[in-house]
Parts: structure tokens; sequence; C-alpha cells
């Protein structure tokens, strides 16, 4: 089997809990033997709950950006976030002197900043897409709802299409969830048309139509693979995630340590 590194990169919207997974997955695979480094992507993180092993910040600040280009907090992210990419060799080599199985790779904590512009695509393909994957993080405030939930997949759904990698769909802060909104969420996750009910029972019946059409196009596009369900708290869920991981990248067959 091939020692060359995994790339797991962990994409989200703002406040889904992006970093504090990255920790955790981070001291789970290290629990199970195995070699992970993280990297972070993310020039405007201004604390991590975890130490990078490789940190854009190392090349890329956002106050720097922000004084030398004249720009406001907005405008620097977005130029930070195309710096990314002219950064990329310095980043290569700093990862090219760890030898590990996994790379988890905390994103932008806008996601836009990583998936809609070419940069982060550029950073995908460019690092090692054919072993490449997205752990897709669900706000589990927002998943409460069937239509937040839905577009929420909608979104994760885009996020595959940009990236063109394999995606796993993850629930996080699974543990601040009562076990009737979790069940309600799986239950969405597993039956295409109970979700389409329930989008349909909370929309407003001018713009219905509208939200059917996208529910049923989410089903068409598979939109509905295994929820994981994660506590970045408890340590849920990570064995899932894993095994996510090895079935997409490993034919099932356990990544361990020598």
């Amino acid at each position: 089997m091939s020692k060359e590194n995994l790339y797991c990169y962990v994409v989200g919207t703002a406040g889904a809990g992006k970093s504090t997974l990255t920790a955790a997955y981070d001291r789970a695979l290290k629990q199970r033997g195995l070699d992970v480094i993280t990297l972070n992507l993310d020039p405007g993180a201004e604390r991590l709950p975890y130490t990078p092993d490789v940190d854009i910040r190392d090349w890329i600040k956002i106050s720097e950006v922000m004084e030398e280009h004249g720009l406001g907090p907005n405008g620097a992210q977005v130029a930070a976030a195309d710096m990314v990419a002219l950064n990329l060799t310095e980043v290569q080599e700093e990862l090219g002197t760890f030898r590990s199985d996994y790379v988890i790779v905390d994103t932008p904590g806008q996601v836009e900043l990583f998936v809609f512009r070419e940069s982060g695509r550029f950073v995908v393909q460019h690092l090692n897409p054919e072993r490449s994957m997205v752990a897709y993080l669900l706000d589990p405030f927002l998943a409460r709802t069937a239509s937040g939930f839905a577009s929420q997949l909608m979104l994760g759904a885009t996020t595959q299409f940009r990236l063109q990698v394999p995606l796993a769909p993850v629930l996080s802060k699974a543990d601040v969830l009562s076990m009737e909104d979790l069940d309600l969420i799986t239950s969405w996750s597993h039956d295409a048309d109970a979700l389409e009910d329930a989008v349909i029972a909370e929309t407003p019946s001018m713009h219905q139509q509208l939200s059917v059409e996208l529910v049923r196009a989410l089903a068409t596009l598979g939109g509905y693979p295994g929820l994981i369900h994660v506590s970045s708290q408890s340590g849920e869920g990570f064995d899932d995630l894993n095994a996510a991981v090895q079935s997409s990248f490993f034919a099932s067959e356990d990544l361990l340590s020598d």
C-alpha cells in the first residue's frame, strides 16, 4: 500500500467547528497509532485549538495584507485567500519534511474563500488530488430545520462539484442537539421523501416549487449519503469518519502505522 499522504480537507460555513474538529480528529488518529500532520490554510485565524505542523500564517498574515495593500478586513481575507496559491510551493516543501499517513487541512472560516475562489481548487489539484477528500461540516443549529439541512446539503454538493474530490457529510457538534433533533436529521439524511415533505411543510406556498425542485435535484445527484455524527467534545463519530476515509481510498483496508 502506498504511504503517500492522504489529504482530508475540513470545509464548512463559519462557526461549523472546523478548527475544533481538526484538533479532535488529529488526536483521534494519533491515538490509533497513525502519523498525522495538521495544515492550517486560514491566514485570518487568530487562535487555534491546536498547534499546526504547517501554518500558512508563516507566509501570509491578514494584518500585513491590510497594511501593505490598504484593504479592510474583508478585502484582505479575499486577497490573502488568493495569495495562498502563490505560496503553495513553500507549503509543499514544508509538508515534505514530515512523514505522515494523513494531512488534515483546516480551511478558511468563510467557506466561499476556499470553495469559490480559484485558489482553493488550485490547492487541492496541486497537493494530491488523487488522494484527497472533503469532510464537509454541517452546522447542527442550521440543520434542525428541513430547509436549513437541505441548504447545507446543496452547499456540500456544490463544494464537491467545485473541488472534484470525494466528500463525507459530517454533522458537527452533535452533542449540542437533542436526541429528537438527531433522530429527525438522521431520518432526513436517509429518506429523500421525508426531507421533501418537511421542506414543503415549512416553505411558503409561493416558494414551494423551487424548494421541492432543489430537494429533488439533491436526491438525483446522490445528495443523501451516510451522514456522520461527530462530537469533538466526546469523541463520538471519529471512527465513523475514519471508516469513510478508509472506504474511499483504501478499499476498507485499515491504514496502520508500521
